[in-house]
């Protein structure tokens, strides 16, 4: 499978619950024009747009990172049996990610840290699963890192801005069981988990994402959540997202991340890049470009 196998010592396995033609572009970024895209085909054809759909190809998908410490799953995807009306991909689902995550050699009693970079709807849907009528905790074992922004942002009870009825839903059926468990770890500026793996405040797309920094020998990773959805924003850093909270502070995250990424040549994992699913970024004149050498 295509992707990330180590960053130095620490083993990186993909999760993946569905992709394909899945983002339609102007519904996802706004910004997207045909005169400004087309000299892009020639590298984002077939990988990362399909012409027969005129969709961008994308991935719902976790990071998963063992080191000599701990077992780390980032972000959790759509999740199954989840009530989401009006969206048909993940309304009820019936994804094979739980039978990836064993294919990859991992059981849900083997994850150590769960760690969501934001609390949207397709971050944290494994957090729980259905049992008896109730949602629990997928991974009975372990710490669960919130960002104590992005609860405060999205809990009904505090926030008050949800956007959609569907966030509170997410939060009562995905966050909100784990919260009550015990298991919610919230964070707030740099957080350390061990030596090497740090997560980072990464503000934009909501109130309180972050991202984890893998460090280990000469080798870096930033697994940066939905900072950028498609590869054609690090040739346009300035193209949000639709769903961005705060536009400006995302693109200010974004260019942050690509110069971090130049200077210590860190890779950059995205939550929905697709195949190879990871890049190096470099500079092109005042501007980004990806490598997808990896």
């Amino acid at each position: 499978m295509a992707g990330v196998k180590n960053i130095g010592d620490i083993a990186v396995a993909r999760i993946e619950e569905l992709g394909g033609p899945v983002f339609g572009p102007q519904s996802l970024i706004p910004d997207w024009n045909d005169a400004d895209v087309a000299p892009h085909m020639k590298w984002m054809v077939p990988d990362h747009f399909d012409p027969a759909s005129g969709n961008m190809c994308g991935v719902f998908q976790s990071w998963l990172l063992k080191t000599k410490h701990h077992t780390i799953l980032i972000d959790t995807c759509v999740g199954n049996d989840k009530d989401r009306p009006g969206f048909d991909r993940f309304h009820r689902a019936k994804h094979p990610w739980m039978e990836n995550l064993l294919k990859a050699g991992y059981h849900p009693n083997d994850i150590d840290i769960v760690m969501c970079t934001h609390l949207h709807v397709d971050h944290v849907g494994w957090n729980t699963k259905l049992e008896n009528g109730r949602w629990v905790p997928t991974f009975p074992k372990a710490r669960y890192l919130f960002a104590k922004a992005d609860r405060d942002y999205w809990d009904p009870k505090t926030g008050g801005h949800s956007a959609m009825a569907m966030n509170e839903v997410m939060f009562n059926d995905s966050v909100l069981p784990v919260i009550e468990s015990g298991q919610a770890q919230l964070v707030s500026g740099v957080h350390e988990i061990e030596a090497g793996i740090e997560i980072h405040p990464a503000p934009g797309h909501t109130p309180g994402t972050i991202v984890l920094k893998a460090n280990s020998g000469d080798k870096r990773a930033i697994f940066a959540g939905d900072c950028m959805h498609h590869p054609i924003q690090i040739y346009h850093p300035e193209w949000g997202v639709s769903v961005d909270e705060d536009k400006e502070q995302a693109y200010k995250t974004r260019v942050n991340i690509y110069e971090e990424c130049v200077e210590k040549r860190s890779l950059l994992v995205p939550a929905h890049f697709a195949a190879p699913h990871a890049c190096h970024v470099h500079r092109e004149g005042k501007a980004f470009a990806p490598d997808f050498r990896i």
